[in-house]
């Protein structure tokens, strides 16, 4: 069997992840992200009205016109979370395949969304849900298993298509949380026992490959939160907190926390909704009773009007606008485009850090600017990261022990940070550990 990695995304960036698995000519697609950054777009944004291929020359989205020299059809189309880098784009290309989405419940339910947003295509793909733990068919050949795993947004998993030749097992985006606020810890028995039976090929994550140690667990954050929060419990000014509208575990955290305190949590914004609801109907959290969630742009106004007349100091705002996004509340309060007033000794908490790029960095700084101008106090780093630092990675490949590895999901300083990791564990460049770029492909041998 013939057994082929094709790098269409996610290889030159962190975004617009996409890559296929050829198995002679049977071909397994796993992720379909957009790159939100490319077109100073935000959680919020509407891509529902953009043509493909002007997302694909906006480099937004994952070109997947090479598939065309790829030789086999689709027999599936393979999401292990629901991130935008890894489901945005699905209702832009998913169409083109003859292929099921497959899924666990909650990104299944969040591409369903999608889909039913998209105003440029018609996707009739079936939507298949895969809960962690169990297999799935997909040919008489190979076999689709989902593991159990952590990262910064619920119900992720890792996965594995089981093959002829071994498993290969697809590693974006991947935590190793023993003590997760949300959900069990990874799996690692059945990672040991796949290991053990025998892996072809690891496409692993290479994001913060450079980082020491361990990545610390979503429990810390939950303390960071905690004892911020808790700290100003007979203040009278107003907290504001900014997290990731994808981040369930840390809603939670800070929606209990508001609660504990005595203030009213309220979720503001179009994603914040979509997620947390979401969430909420799957019955995968559970929220204080006093949260109360306004997504639409008139009622969010509405809302902050609300809040000033009420008194700021009864409630607790969680928002978006973390990376200073343009439109975002976070960004349109800093800027003076709401009814809600920031006055001297106001708290905004960013818990989430920065997306590393100059365009992020670059709206951040205003935002931050422009809230200390108001006499805002800032408190930022009120977070843990989703992704494997270096020894979570070491431990992977010790549990998998795999013939090949090929490193995704980071630009050309991150896949090359691995190749220097990788090598220092025994493998050697161009024989068992392979570094793409977006449109590149490699023949497993």
């Amino acid at each position: 069997m013939d057994i082929e990695i094709v790098a269409v995304g996610g290889y030159n960036e962190v975004g617009r992840n996409m890559t296929a698995v050829r198995c002679d000519k049977e071909i397994v697609i796993f992720d379909m992200g957009i790159r939100l950054d490319q077109i100073m777009i935000h959680e919020d944004a509407e891509l529902e009205n953009m043509h493909s291929l002007d997302l694909i020359e906006m480099k937004a989205i994952p070109d997947d016109t090479m598939m065309n020299t790829v030789e086999g059809s689709v027999k599936a189309i393979v999401s292990t979370h629901g991130h935008l880098d890894h489901i945005g784009a699905i209702p832009k290309l998913a169409h083109r395949y003859n292929a099921p989405i497959i899924g666990t419940p909650y990104t299944v339910e969040l591409i369903k969304q999608q889909i039913q947003g998209e105003q440029k295509f018609g996707v009739n793909n079936k939507v298949q849900v895969l809960r962690a733990g169990h297999r799935y068919r997909i040919s008489q050949n190979l076999t689709l298993e989902f593991v159990k795993m952590q990262h910064s947004i619920i119900d992720t998993v890792m996965a594995v298509l089981h093959t002829k030749r071994g498993a290969i097992i697809y590693a974006n985006d991947f935590k190793f949380d023993r003590t997760p606020v949300i959900g069990e810890p990874p799996d690692f028995a059945r990672l040991r026992q796949i290991g053990k039976d025998g892996v072809l090929a690891l496409i692993v994550e290479s994001t913060n490959i450079d980082r020491k140690g361990r990545c610390p667990s979503e429990r810390i954050a939950r303390d960071l939160v905690r004892d911020t929060i808790s700290s100003y419990e007979d203040d009278k000014s107003a907290i504001i907190v900014s997290t990731f509208s994808s981040h369930i575990s840390r809603i939670k955290t800070i929606a209990e926390c508001a609660h504990e305190i005595g203030r009213k949590p309220v979720l503001l914004g179009r994603s914040m909704e979509r997620y947390s609801t979401t969430a909420e109907q799957l019955k995968l959290v559970a929220f204080p009773p006093t949260l109360s969630v306004f997504g639409n742009r008139r009622t969010v106004d509405r809302t902050l009007r609300n809040m000033m007349k009420t008194g700021k100091e009864k409630f607790l705002p969680i928002v978006t606008g973390h990376q200073g996004e343009p439109g975002a509340i976070l960004t349109r309060v800093a800027h003076g485009d709401t009814p809600y007033r920031l006055e001297k000794g106001d708290k905004i908490l960013f818990s989430a850090k920065v997306i590393p790029n100059p365009m992020n960095y670059g709206q951040r700084y205003l935002v931050e600017t422009l809230l200390r101008q108001k006499g805002a106090r800032i408190f930022d780093e009120l977070h843990v990261s989703g992704h494997a630092y270096r020894e979570d990675h070491y431990e992977l490949i010790h549990l998998l022990n795999p013939q090949h590895i090929i490193p995704s999901h980071g630009d050309v300083d991150m896949t090359g940070g691995y190749l220097k990791f990788a090598e220092g564990c025994g493998y050697t460049l161009n024989n068992d550990l392979h570094i793409l770029r977006n449109g590149q492909r490699v023949l497993i041998k």
